[in-house]
C-alpha cells in the first residue's frame, strides 16, 4: 500500500509532540499577571496620549498633515486613504472573527484533545473558496475605481481651469529649490533689462486658483511634496513632470523633499504661501523691483562697539520661534516690511562683505552684485521667512548660525564645499577650497564676528 503524502497537518501534529510541554511548564500565574500588567501599561500609555496636545497625536493637523488638508487634490487624495481604510477595517473584522470563532469553537478541551489524530484531509469546499475569491476581487473595485478617478483627476489641471491656471517651474538642487515665475519679469538691472521672476524656497502663489508645477532637477532625483495641498512627484534628470495644486484659501504650507538625493535629504524643505489677488499682485510688484538699497555702496569706515559671540547651538538643534510656528503667515507678511532701526552704514558694510568674498560667485541679488545660478537668489531675501532650504527661521541669530558654520547645519551642502571637478578639484569654492581628491581642504571664505554681523544686516535690508 502507498504511504500517504505528508500534509500541513501531520507536519504541525509531528511538531507538536516534539514540542509540547507538560502542564509543569504552563505559565504560572505570577507570569501571567506581568504580562497583563505590561498590556495594561500599553494601553494607558496611549490614552495618555490625549493629553499630549503638542504632539497632534488625535487632531492629526501638523505642519505636514495628510489628514487636515486644504486643497482639492490632497482633499481627493485623503477621500480614496479613507476607502481604502474602511475597505481594510471590514476585511480584519470579517477575517478576525473567524479566526476567533474557529480559534474557540475547536479547542482542545482536554489532553485527549490535544494528542487527537488530525480529521481527514479534503480538497476543501469549492464554493466558500470561489466565494472568498470574488469578495476579494469586489474588494480591490471597490478600491480601484476611486484610484484610478483620482490619478486621471489629480495628474494635470482640470480642463475647466487650464486656461486660468498659473505656470510655475520648480527646480530642484542639492539641498533647495528654486521657483521660477515665467509668466512674470522682473528688473534685471537700472538700465530697464528684463528677466523671469526667480525666488527660492518659498513658493508664493494665489489662493484658489489652480496652480500648475513644471518640476526639474538640477542633479538628482528629488521629490516635490506639499502634504496639505497634494500628493508628491519626482523630479527626474532630462524628464519632464508636473504637478497640480491648489490652495482652498490664503494660508501658509510646509514642503518637503520626499527622494532620498543625499547627505542633507532630511532638511531639504520649503513652503508654499497663498495669498488672495490682491495681496498676490502686490507680491508681484515688489519681487519685480530690484534689490532694495539703503545706504551709499561704500561702507563706512568709523570703528564700532565689540560684536557679541555667536551662543553655541546644540546639534540638530531647531530653528524656529514659537511665535512664527503658531503663525507663519503672519511672520511671513511681517517681513515683507523693513526691519526696525535699519543702521545704513552696517548695511553698507555687508554689502562690502558680500562682495568682497565668493558669494557673488553664487548667488545674484540683483541691482547690486553677483551673477551666480548655482546658489538662490537672494534679491529679496530678506522678505522670507526661512532660509538653508527652509530649515532655519530668517531671522537674525539663525542666519548668523547658518553663515558662521553652514556644514554644522546642513552636512555636504554646495556653500561650504562648493563645486569639484572629475578630479575632486575646486572648481568654483566655497568656505572650502581642495586641489584633488585626497589632498585635504583648505580655508577659502573666513569671517570675522563683525563680517557676520554686517552680512546678516545687509541681507535682511534685503526687501
Amino acid at each position: 500500500m502507498q504511504k500517504p503524502s505528508p500534509t500541513l497537518l501531520t507536519f504541525g501534529d509531528l511538531a507538536y509532540q516534539t514540542f509540547s510541554f507538560s502542564h509543569d511548564h504552563m505559565p504560572t500565574l505570577p507570569s501571567t499577571i506581568a504580562r497583563y500588567g505590561r498590556a495594561a501599561a500599553a494601553l494607558a500609555g496611549v490614552l495618555l496620549l490625549a493629553g499630549c496636545d503638542k504632539i497632534n497625536f488625535w487632531r492629526m493637523d501638523g505642519h505636514q498633515s495628510t489628514i487636515v488638508v486644504d486643497g482639492p487634490v490632497a482633499r481627493e487624495q485623503l477621500d480614496l486613504f479613507i476607502i481604502t481604510c474602511w475597505v481594510s477595517l471590514v476585511i480584519f473584522i470579517v477575517v478576525g472573527a473567524v479566526l476567533a470563532y474557529a480559534t474557540f469553537k475547536f479547542r482542545a478541551r482536554s489532553e485527549a484533545d490535544e494528542h487527537a489524530a488530525p480529521p481527514e484531509q479534503s480538497h476543501g469546499n469549492p464554493l466558500i473558496e470561489l466565494s472568498l475569491i470574488v469578495a476579494s476581487v469586489l474588494a480591490l473595485v471597490v478600491i480601484a475605481i476611486p484610484t484610478v478617478k483620482g490619478i486621471w483627476n489629480t495628474y494635470d489641471v482640470p480642463e475647466a481651469e487650464r486656461k486660468d491656471a498659473y505656470e510655475v517651474t520648480a527646480t530642484g538642487y542639492q539641498w533647495w529649490f528654486k521657483f521660477e515665475y515665467k509668466s512674470e519679469t522682473a528688473m534685471s538691472d537700472s538700465k530697464g533689462g528684463k528677466t523671469p521672476l526667480i525666488t527660492a524656497n518659498e513658493l508664493v502663489v494665489p489662493a484658489g486658483r489652480a496652480i500648475r508645477i513644471h518640476l526639474r532637477t538640477y542633479d538628482v532625483i528629488h521629490s516635490f511634496w506639499v502634504p496639505k495641498l497634494g500628493g508628491k512627484v519626482d523630479m527626474i534628470p532630462n524628464r519632464a513632470n508636473i504637478l497640480y495644486l491648489k490652495a482652498d484659501k490664503p494660508g501658509y504650507f510646509w514642503g518637503q523633499c520626499a527622494e532620498y538625493c543625499g547627505d542633507s535629504h532630511a532638511v531639504m524643505r520649503f513652503r508654499v504661501i497663498a495669498l488672495d489677488k490682491k495681496e498676490f499682485a502686490e507680491w508681484l510688484e515688489q519681487q519685480a523691483q530690484l534689490a532694495r538699497t539703503v545706504a551709499p555702496a561704500i561702507a563706512a569706515t568709523a570703528p564700532r562697539g565689540q560684536v557679541a559671540a555667536l551662543r553655541k547651538f546644540r546639534e540638530n538643534e531647531a530653528g524656529i520661534t514659537a511665535a512664527y510656528d503658531t503663525e507663519p503667515l503672519k511672520a511671513w507678511r511681517a517681513k515683507q516690511d523693513p526691519e526696525k532701526n535699519e543702521d545704513a552704514a552696517l548695511i553698507a558694510q555687508g554689502r562690502e562683505v558680500f562682495k568682497k568674498n565668493s558669494c557673488i560667485n553664487c548667488h545674484t541679488v540683483r541691482g547690486h552684485d553677483g551673477g551666480g545660478v548655482t546658489g538662490p537668489d537672494l534679491t529679496h531675501f530678506g522678505s522670507r521667512t526661512t532660509l538653508a532650504g527652509g530649515l532655519l527661521e530668517n531671522d537674525a541669530t539663525q542666519l548668523r548660525r547658518w553663515i558662521h558654520d553652514p556644514l554644522a547645519v546642513k552636512p555636504g551642502n554646495k556653500m561650504h564645499f562648493g563645486f569639484v571637478d572629475k578630479d575632486g578639484k575646486s572648481t568654483m569654492a566655497g568656505y572650502r577650497k581642495t586641489e584633488g581628491t585626497g589632498k585635504g581642504w583648505t580655508p577659502n571664505i573666513t569671517l570675522t564676528a563683525d563680517d557676520e554681523v554686517a552680512l546678516v544686516a545687509y541681507l535682511h535690508s534685503l526687501k
